[in-house]
């Protein structure tokens, strides 16, 4: 498998991911969970001004394979939804970490992601090394 993982991102269990750039956190999710997902037929997101509690689900993925649930990687408030991937959930699978991010989330505590695993620890968990 030779999948990419952004070094400047933070990696969760469940496959989000968050690149953070001030108090602005753009989400998506990674590589790995869209090569076992295949190819995304549809996407639920929240609405622009939505509060996002860390942990807590925030919508769904769905695929040719299953339908799998969004968790938040962080606490927040929605800024920006990308409507293009809501649309045209393909977007996601094309360039999951620029063009096919989730949401825009002004954050309340960027120490939340202290737990969060760089992109080195990420490749080692999904990839078995």
């Amino acid at each position: 498998m030779n999948l990419e993982y952004p070094e400047d991102l933070k990696y969760l269990d469940s496959h989000e991911y968050v690149r953070l750039d001030g108090e602005i956190a753009t989400i998506g999710i990674s590589a790995f969970a869209l090569d076992q997902l295949g190819d995304i037929v549809f996407v639920e997101l929240p609405d622009i001004s939505e509060a996002l509690e860390k942990g807590s689900t925030f919508g769904t993925i769905e695929s040719v394979k299953a339908v799998e649930d969004l968790y938040a990687p962080i606490s927040g408030t929605i800024v920006e939804r990308n409507n293009e991937v809501i649309e045209a959930p393909e977007l996601i699978g094309d360039d999951p970490y620029g063009e096919g991010w989730l949401l825009k989330v002004r954050v309340n505590d960027p120490d939340e992601l202290e737990d969060a695993m760089s992109a080195n620890e990420y490749r080692a968990q999904v990839e078995g090394e």
